[in-house]
């Protein structure tokens, strides 16, 4: 929730001083890493987040939540060993807010947007249900400033993180 109550407030800070071209989250990890949880972290920390009822849309596919910016939240769970779903492909190239999109190891690289910030989440073995490890990568230097505001709140998290830019 740390985490992603961090990249909530970098966010705002970002879009304070116009649309920032690094708009698209993208979450990786096995089941119960801890995904959703930061995506609630994160719609919490936005304005208006706290109207939002966030939920994993795993068989709705996306959910919209009324932030500002908007977040368009993606799970792609369900699609695993399908085709690309084009309804997705177009949230990220069109979405006027920021997109989360859990899973994204499904989509296909050459359809990712350039500017993305990347967080893969494990749990972290003989933790019980609070160990995690999170690795962020900030695909361009757009994506940097969301990468430098995780490293306070990844050191709340019990076994650290990997921070690469």
């Amino acid at each position: 929730m740390a985490l992603g109550l961090a990249l909530g407030r970098a966010w705002v800070k970002l879009w304070e001083r116009g649309a920032p071209k690094c708009r698209t989250l993208l979450l990786t990890g096995p089941l119960g890493a801890g995904k959703t949880t930061l995506v609630r972290g994160l719609i919490q920390a936005l304005p208006g987040g706290d109207e939002a009822e966030v939920s994993s849309p795993s068989f709705t596919l996306a959910n919209h939540y009324p932030t500002t910016p908007e977040v368009a939240h993606a799970d792609l769970y369900r699609l695993a060993g399908t085709a690309a779903d084009w309804e997705i492909l177009d949230l990220l190239d069109e979405h006027p807010g920021i997109v989360v999109v859990e899973w994204s190891e499904l989509v296909p690289e050459s359809e990712l947007p350039e500017h993305r910030l990347l967080v893969s989440l494990e749990r972290v073995d003989g933790s019980g249900d609070t160990g995690r490890v999170a690795r962020i990568t900030a695909s361009t230097p757009a994506c940097a400033p969301l990468c430098e505001a995780c490293k306070e709140a990844v050191s709340a998290f019990s076994h650290g993180a990997d921070m690469q830019q």
